[in-house]
């Protein structure tokens, strides 16, 4: 592929280390943000210590807090910003760009209110004229393995495949491989879910459950996600690849996993305000889990799991009791989708 522009909007920890995939593949990475000590240390150190306190990022890789500046002439932007101040950014892209580009997000969540997935966001308020099918990035993946140049394979949806192969081609290398997929919907669903079921595995984890748990919370998990995506017009086949158990898998069991860790800490008797402080990143899964919750009752979908650790987060439901209502809840066929 011939070198190409591309705005990184997010200079977060994923933001980070698909800057410098990105880069090593030869392309000009612009990374924006909107915290002048942080992108004065990219520029000058070129270093992010926040997210990454021993590494060094390639000098080529230049950081920027004017937007305008990060988006001339560039061929593709990549959002990789909070879900939350998606719809934001999308808007001042939207007011800012001149010309047609490739748009790309790498986040994995829900908004709050609305309960739409961010590539209907980024449709919504980013004018066609500006941009093409937007592209998917997910999968299992670690930003601190990532950025190790560890091995990585991760997806990339879109309803255009074209557009999807754009991405695969602009990002895969020696270490890190796209596979192309046009469930969108599929892709969006499993890497948004995915964090709930984490946070709970890190409360199973925190209590001190082992291994039986682990693959039990990981499993029903998978089934609720699928029941909940098919409803929402998913390709179940989706659940079965790298954005739906592979991603499940890797931030279901990981340390690395801010998700896991949040649920080990609410496991261990930790406040959950506490914890969002001290934890210095979003943890999506709690946001997440109740845009999941008011869909699942909205439509009519059967979620155990998403349901119980909403009744803790949200209701200050004791854990334990919740743990146990969930084992005495009806029997049911483990083929069950309604």
């Amino acid at each position: 592929m011939t070198k190409q522009a591309i705005a990184v909007l997010g200079p977060g920890s994923w933001g980070t280390a698909l800057a410098q995939v990105l880069n090593d593949n030869g392309h000009d990475v612009r990374i924006w943000g909107n915290i002048p000590q942080q992108i004065d240390e990219i520029n000058q150190q070129h270093t992010n210590s926040h997210y990454f306190k021993d590494l060094v990022l390639d000098e080529n890789i230049k950081a920027y807090t004017d937007l305008k500046q990060a988006l001339a002439d560039v061929d593709a932007v990549l959002f990789v910003v909070p879900t939350k101040v998606t719809r934001l950014v999308a808007q001042q892209v939207a007011q800012t760009l001149d010309h047609q580009v490739t748009i790309m997000h790498a986040s994995k969540g829900l908004e709050p209110g609305t309960h739409q997935r961010l590539s209907s966001i980024l449709e919504e308020e980013i004018p066609s004229t500006l941009r093409h099918e937007v592209v998917v990035v997910s999968g299992p993946s670690h930003a601190e393995e990532t950025i190790v140049r560890d091995i990585t394979l991760i997806t990339a949806a879109s309803k255009d495949l074209e557009q999807a192969k754009y991405a695969q081609h602009l990002f895969s290398n020696h270490y890190f491989r796209l596979y192309t997929n046009t469930d969108v919907i599929g892709v969006e669903t499993a890497g948004a879910l995915k964090n709930i079921i984490a946070v709970g595995a890190g409360v199973l984890q925190g209590l001190g459950y082992g291994d039986n748990a682990k693959a039990a919370i990981i499993t029903r998990g998978l089934a609720e996600i699928t029941r909940l995506g098919v409803k929402l017009g998913a390709d179940p086949l989706t659940y079965s690849g790298l954005s739906g158990v592979g991603d499940l898998i890797v931030t279901g069991t990981s340390v690395h996993s801010r998700n896991w860790r949040a649920g080990y800490a609410l496991g261990q008797g930790e406040k959950l305000a506490d914890i969002e402080k001290n934890m210095g990143m979003v943890i999506e899964g709690i946001s997440t889990t109740k845009v999941a919750y008011e869909i699942a009752q909205e439509l009519g979908v059967y979620m155990p799991i998403t349901t119980a650790i909403y009744q803790v987060i949200y209701e200050n439901a004791d854990i334990r009791t919740s743990i146990l209502n969930m084992m005495s809840n009806e029997f049911r066929s483990e083929n069950e989708w309604q």
